[in-house]
């Protein structure tokens, strides 16, 4: 592997000191179209060697779906392991989200990461499974709630994960050097940048045709940093070189019968200035939280690749989806312009400044619009408006047609697939033991006692108080144990999830209790309670 000749690397402190106008210039031409030779030959620079980087000479292949389950360290907590599903996918990168969390954390990794393994080698090296920093719900109900997260849920399999490459030796970076980086604060862009500094173990990344907001520094080890061509191998997605973009609000325009005006006159003049993606998320967030239906303009929106992700809530969920990567302002205002066609608002963004006359509403106008808006309300949406977009047949028109919603909150189990906790398999021996043990007197307590409520009814749709009923009449000896149930917050669902090793690690249970309440939930399952 060849060095980069030192000659050819330009003095990037003279490009500092312009503020990076030479590199603005040859940024502006590739909004439409970019390639690293040309872009290369055009700024004098020289790519970063490939045994620069901590990656793989051949990147790896990603066989990874989404809705898939593995494990992967909590990002804000590197000491805890927890279970994570995939999300989202680009090139050799995987978009997870911690189970437990929500998805303001969302977090990507290579699928060569050291940080995500498959489902059991955490147990298998000792450990447990922790809940995600922030959990939603109270942390005595973390062990039910890992059972019924992972039952029935489809497991990343061992073969598509990849060992992580070696580190280099030490530090080849060189100031001026260009390379592809992560951009750490809209990670799922991965953008053209320079090596702007060397220090010790640690480099400088800056983002080609931005001004130093995104730079940062990071060890020259770092997984976020790529040869160049790293996307072009991957079937990733590589921003152009950054330019400022601005689209302006129309607050005078015909909002049209699905957007609330009093809203949009609570919007700012202007989207940006941003990269174009980010500057299209904003403009249809802002569609979206001005709706009186937000399912309305969720509806009209595709799941995109590589773009900024927008949300929405309604029939009680929340509803996420990526809009298509743009690199121009152009792209931008045609798709704002199919959408707003949709919703039957025109005129309301456009490129240059619009002139902002306060609107007024009237009482009549005002009380009319807010008895409309009824966030989370169900809207079915007529065949009609579903069709509207459907003769356009350009890349840009398919990002518009009506699809299946992607929910945060959806069950996202595939039956079919292996469970991480298989029913407990006893000896024979253990088993019959155990048998012995219960049948002493339970099997005559249960044999003699009055019809209890919970007779004839599916333990499945059973109650906290109804599995503390059940533990307690099933042995009259578990029933010190029972408040253990509510304190774990285990319902029938959960109840029928329990193994006497989970009742043990996670309960606290002592080894006698344990195997005894699995014998009476193996009762239950063959409807013998």
């Amino acid at each position: 592997m060849q060095k980069s000749d030192p000659r050819k690397v330009i003095d990037w402190n003279d490009v500092r000191k312009h503020k990076y106008g030479h590199l603005s210039e040859c940024a502006s031409r590739y909004q439409g179209h970019f390639t690293w030779d040309k872009y290369l030959k055009e700024t004098c620079s020289v790519p970063a060697p490939v045994h620069c980087f901590k990656q793989s000479y051949t990147p790896p292949s990603n066989e990874f779906k989404i809705s898939m389950k593995l494990e992967a360290q909590d990002p804000r907590n590197t000491t805890s392991t927890c279970i994570a599903t995939v999300v989202g996918l680009t090139g050799a990168r995987l978009r997870l989200r911690l189970d437990g969390s929500d998805n303001k954390n969302d977090f990507w990794r290579l699928v060569d990461s050291a940080e995500i393994q498959p489902i059991g080698n955490c147990e298998k090296n000792g450990g447990m499974l922790q809940p995600p920093l922030g959990f939603r719900l109270n942390a005595s109900s973390w062990p039910m709630f890992l059972l019924k997260t992972l039952n029935g849920a489809e497991m990343a399999p061992i073969r598509i994960f990849h060992k992580e490459p070696p580190s280099p030796s030490h530090n080849f970076f060189k100031m001026g050097m260009k390379l592809e980086a992560v951009d750490r604060k809209n990670p799922h862009f991965i953008c053209p940048a320079t090596i702007g500094e060397v220090r010790g173990s640690e480099v400088l990344v800056t983002f080609d045709g931005w001004r130093g907001a995104f730079d940062y520094w990071c060890r020259f080890d770092s997984r976020d940093i790529f040869p160049v061509g790293w996307c072009s191998l991957t079937g990733d997605n590589l921003q152009p070189p950054g330019t400022k973009v601005c689209v302006y609000l129309n607050k005078n325009g015909n909002t049209g019968p699905h957007l609330d005006k009093k809203k949009v006159q609570q919007l700012p003049d202007h989207f940006g200035p941003a990269r174009a993606s980010v500057v299209l998320q904003q403009a249809v967030q802002a569609c979206i939280d001005c709706a009186y239906h937000q399912k309305t303009v969720f509806s009209f929106l595709k799941q995109g690749h590589g773009g900024e992700v927008i949300s929405a809530v309604f029939d009680r969920e929340q509803h996420t989806l990526n809009l298509p990567a743009v690199n121009s302002i152009t792209y931008v205002l045609r798709f704002l312009e199919k959408l707003c066609h949709n919703l039957h608002s025109d005129n309301l963004f456009g490129n240059q400044p619009f002139t902002q006359t306060h609107l007024s509403l009237t009482t009549t106008e005002y009380s009319h619009s807010h008895d409309r808006y009824l966030p989370g309300e169900t809207f079915v949406l007529g065949n009609s408006l579903a069709r509207s977009l459907e003769p356009h047949s350009d890349s840009m028109d398919s990002a518009l047609n009506p699809t299946n919603l992607v929910s945060t909150s959806q069950n996202l189990r595939t039956p079919g697939y292996r469970t991480l906790l298989p029913s407990c398999g006893l000896p024979l021996s253990t088993a019959s033991a155990v048998h012995r043990l219960c049948s002493r007197g339970s099997d005559r307590y249960l044999e003699s006692r009055d019809a209890s409520r919970l007779s004839g009814r599916d333990p499945s749709s059973w109650t906290v108080e109804d599995v503390m009923q059940f533990v307690r009449e099933a042995d009259p000896q578990l029933g010190p144990h029972a408040d253990l149930f509510r304190k774990h917050e285990i319902d029938g669902k959960a109840l029928l999830l329990l193994r006497s090793d989970v009742m043990m690690k996670y309960m606290g249970l002592k080894l006698g209790p344990a195997l005894k309440l699995s014998y009476h939930i193996d009762r239950l399952k063959q409807g013998k309670f």
